[in-house]
């Protein structure tokens, strides 16, 4: 991996065309920035300016500009749910959900018990994650302390913006990946002081799924968001039908009557506006305004949804209920890194229930729309004057089939679909973490 550190204040520029949004487009359609010969400027590692390239440069007389003129730079792309140990388990063949579980992904993270072996995968996982020009991270580990260790070491070396915890599991799992309710506090305690907010690292307090917690263990991880209210929530919600069923019946004696699958982290006080949920295809109307209400957020995961058969998710439907709704790639049961392909997904689950994803709302959900789920939207997700400088540049020409089509192509609107709909990890010709270049296509 090549990491590029430019040097201690050093202002540089960087001209191509540049695209990045400022609001949901499915909300406002013109939300957005866009110039054609576009000129972003970097300094201390955070965007100093963007706009024309001929306008900025009389404004910096002797700027160092990298030029990538024929190319589109955007914003770092944001993925909202992500399990790195299972990098290696990556296309299994499939099962419904819980099967998938039992018969690969349990035997795949006992191994991460050994922190050199933990980050010889972190190191994989992130490269494959700039690769595809993914800056920022919501992850899980496993439930082994060392395993959360390995992936913040690795992400804090390259300067990434980077989330993670330990996994909480204390029933209806194997033996040998169960914690209890204390040692999944106190592990918990003890991580978020030694990574909470350490550079550009956030702690999640991690419960897989409600199946593989007892109450017991729920209140352990609403205590620890007591204590830590700056801290996440990442976990599972209403991915399979069966799953949802067996949760419900889990609880009925522990909750009140009627309560959904979301209703019992809602019982549990787990709800919060920094907590993720992932897939929340089966959720209902009362569901989603609980969600609203409670200001948390929803992963899209559409290639594992499709890959795993578990449903299609109602994006519409929860963004009109106003649910905040990032992307995620859900590898390993999601079969790409790559954000484009995971929008190229998202599309035709959209479009299978009759709506439909124009590309600058997609680009929205992969960049600002996935920083604003992380209440992450005054620091990533957009080239703001002041954000933090993660971006990607793009090649619209990076195969020959592309090369082929953007012949044909006449607005920012349709190159961003031809992107989303043929490009994968080809089309990343650079990715910038904070101003540093971390990945270079061209020079491997």
């Amino acid at each position: 991996m090549t990491t590029t550190l430019p040097a201690p204040g050093l202002r540089r520029g960087y001209r191509a065309s540049v695209l990045h949004l400022l609001g949901d487009p499915h909300v406002a359609p013109q939300a957005y920035a866009y110039f054609d010969d576009g000129l972003l400027i970097i300094e201390h590692g955070h965007v100093l300016a963007l706009g024309p390239y001929a306008t900025l440069l009389d404004q910096h007389p002797g700027l160092e500009v990298v030029d990538y003129t024929g190319k589109l730079i955007v914003p770092g792309f944001i993925d909202t749910h992500v399990h790195y140990p299972q990098t290696e388990m990556i296309g299994s063949y499939g099962e419904e959900l819980l099967a998938w579980l039992d018969a690969y992904t349990y035997p795949t993270e006992r191994a991460f018990a050994d922190k050199d072996y933990a980050r010889s995968v972190a190191k994989v996982f992130l490269r494959e994650l700039l690769r595809n020009g993914t800056t920022s991270a919501l992850v899980f580990a496993t439930v082994h302390r060392a395993s959360v260790d390995a992936l913040f070491e690795e992400a804090e070396q390259l300067g990434m913006r980077l989330i993670t915890g330990k996994v909480l599991m204390d029933r209806n799992a194997p033996a040998y990946l169960r914690d209890t309710p204390q040692t999944a506090y106190d592990e918990s305690k003890e991580l978020i002081a030694a990574w909470h907010n350490k550079g550009r690292l956030s702690y999640a307090v991690t419960p897989r799924f409600a199946g593989s917690s007892s109450p017991e263990q729920l209140r352990a991880a609403a205590r620890l968001l007591v204590e830590h209210p700056d801290c996440y929530l990442q976990t599972h919600v209403a991915e399979n039908k069966s799953e949802v069923r067996w949760i419900e019946s889990l609880y009925a004696d522990e909750v009140p009557p009627h309560t959904s699958y979301l209703g019992v982290y809602d019982h549990f006080q787990l709800m919060t506006e920094r907590a993720v949920f992932a897939h929340g295809i089966h959720l209902d109307d009362e569901d989603f305004d609980l969600l609203a209400r409670r200001k948390s957020a929803v992963s899209f995961c559409p290639t594992s949804n499709l890959f795993l058969g578990s449903g299609l998710f109602r994006l519409d439907h929860a963004q009109q209920r106003g649910v905040k709704v990032g992307l995620g790639t859900d590898i390993g049961a999601g079969t790409s890194f790559s954000l484009l392909q995971t929008l190229n997904e998202a599309y035709k689950v959209v479009k299978l229930q009759g709506g439909k994803l124009s590309a600058l709302r997609a680009f929205y959900l992969a960049t600002l729309g996935s920083a604003r789920a992380l209440e992450l939207a005054d620091k990533i997700g957009s080239l703001l004057p002041g954000r933090e400088a993660d971006f990607v540049v793009l090649d619209p020409d990076a195969t020959p089939l592309l090369a082929f089509r953007n012949r044909k192509v006449s607005s920012i609107d349709e190159r961003l679909f031809v992107l989303m709909t043929l490009g994968d990890d080809r089309a990343v010709r650079a990715t910038y973490v904070a101003g540093a270049l971390v990945h270079d296509r061209d020079a491997l």
